[in-house]
């Protein structure tokens, strides 16, 4: 059965196969394997809004189980900021770099108890309009807890992982194993909840191809 990660971004990528790998069942692909696929625009006001906006299109136009998330840092003593802007927070064409900059220069007046932050991933489930397939569309929610750096470190990971460390772990994402950050990140915890919807497809498939 083939599954859709609608992404193109090689480092999330890597972190879902990791997550699903348990199922030989399953074939995931990205949105690298659809090279002529547009994207539609994200102008929800949620990370859940955002998330089905991108599952339920790539669903219906490529005919295939998708999943999409978005994700984002939240800082409530910046306002929720950046929130749904995580990815362009230094501007539409920032890189994660500038991004961090940006954070960091907005975190250095606040003091230590002001920095604490919440990784938030928002996934969204769609199947296409497949006989046999019970049309479906959801979300499922994980957060991470801790709190931010105003300096880098580690070398692992991508995003905010160099500056935001996980309550009771002393380290930044960054500087964690795949392994385990795999095991408490927030996009884990989402696809934990997710994984009973996903398990109801993968059965109806099979009665289809059996």
């Amino acid at each position: 059965m083939k599954i859709l990660i609608a992404t193109t971004n090689l480092h999330k990528l890597r972190e879902y196969k990791t997550m699903l790998k348990n199922d030989p069942e399953i074939d995931i692909l990205s949105l690298r394997d659809f090279p002529d696929y547009v994207q539609p625009i994200e102008d929800g006001k949620t990370f859940a809004e955002n998330s089905l906006i991108k599952a339920k299109d790539a669903a219906k136009k490529l005919q295939i189980v998708t999943i999409a998330d978005d994700s984002g840092l939240i800082v409530p003593a910046l306002d929720n900021k950046p929130g749904i802007h995580s990815a362009r927070y230094a501007g539409e064409q920032a890189t994660d770099k500038d991004n961090r900059k940006k954070l960091i220069k907005k975190l250095k007046p606040l003091p230590d108890y002001k920095r604490s932050a919440y990784f938030i991933c928002c996934v969204a489930l769609c199947t296409p309009d497949v006989e046999g397939l019970t049309p479906t569309c959801k979300t499922f929610e994980g957060l991470c807890e801790g709190s931010l750096l105003t300096e880098e470190r580690g070398g692992q990971g991508f995003g905010y992982d160099s500056l935001f460390v996980k309550h009771d772990y002393g380290k930044t994402f960054a500087e964690l194993s795949d392994d385990t950050k795999n095991r408490i990140s927030h996009r884990r915890k989402a696809l934990d909840k997710l994984q009973t919807a996903l398990e109801s497809i993968i059965l109806e498939y099979r009665a289809l191809h059996h």
